[in-house]
């Protein structure tokens, strides 16, 4: 099975409960958030998921690249990854400085920091996975917005140190994104593939208005059938950040997760 539960998605349902109710629903992979891992403990995570069968497919997330501190704190992250055994560590690259309206310094900043974090991630065995997120983020979270300049930043290092994220929810606007994903399979940069849905309107704060797999405008087996085309045979990792979803107990979640993915997605 490709699938694999994003921790997000199930936000509120603890780690412990999680491990056994995706080993009771066959599920194999798990993608893992740095905050309830800290709060567990990072080896005693580490250990939970591997005596439930279960793979760690990614950790969330590094990045936040105009922070003063954005070389330690990353690194700090590549470790954790290591000591969970996730291939890959998500940076979402971070918005622009307060007050700042300098986009090219923004993204400069993410280049610059790349270069120190890519070198050690390689010694770690933990991929960098760039993540590009819908234009609407660019401002407070990420002014990395299309898969072309998530490639172009990870042009300069070797495919197994950084790659990149193709999100559903964050690149179906884009009609290059086909073009970028063909791109992104023949340099071997297609580090993780994750879904989501877009529905309208957006919620207030919109952050949490991604939608279940089958309610939005998005075509999640094009995407899937695109990124199988460019060579990807990893995992498919479920993030939805919704609060309906989020308000339902951890097994009903799942099971509704699991059934819309395999209508819309497998």
């Amino acid at each position: 099975m490709r699938f694999s539960l994003n921790q997000w998605t199930t936000r509120h349902w603890p780690l412990p409960d999680l491990a056994a109710g995706c080993a009771a629903a066959g599920v194999t992979g798990v993608g893992l958030w740095r905050e309830p891992v800290a709060e567990y403990g990072a080896a005693r995570a580490a250990e939970l998921v591997r005596d439930h069968g279960l793979t760690v497919t990614s950790l969330c997330r590094g990045g936040f690249f105009k922070e003063p501190d954005a070389v330690e704190v990353n690194r700090r992250a590549i470790e954790e990854a290591a000591e969970l055994g996730a291939p890959a560590l998500c940076l979402v690259s971070g918005g622009l400085p307060e007050g700042s309206r300098d986009l090219d310094g923004a993204l400069g900043r993410v280049a610059d920091v790349l270069a120190e974090l890519a070198p050690y991630a390689g010694e770690h065995g933990v991929r960098l996975a760039i993540e590009p997120l819908h234009p609407m983020f660019c401002s407070d979270r990420c002014v990395v917005t299309t898969l072309a300049q998530a490639l172009d930043l990870a042009a300069p290092f070797p495919s197994e140190q950084v790659g990149v994220m193709v999100d559903t929810y964050h690149l179906w606007w884009d009609p290059a994104v086909w073009d970028g994903i063909a791109r992104a399979g023949a340099e071997g940069r297609i580090a993780l593939f994750q879904v989501a849905d877009w529905i309208t309107p957006l919620p207030e704060g919109v952050l949490t208005g991604r939608g279940m797999l089958g309610d939005g405008c998005i075509d999640l087996r094009r995407f899937r059938a695109a990124v199988d085309a460019a060579g990807y045979t990893g995992p498919i990792e479920v993030e939805i950040f919704n609060e309906a979803l989020w308000a339902m107990p951890g097994p009903d979640a799942l099971s509704l997760t699991l059934a819309r993915y395999r209508e819309h997605v497998e």
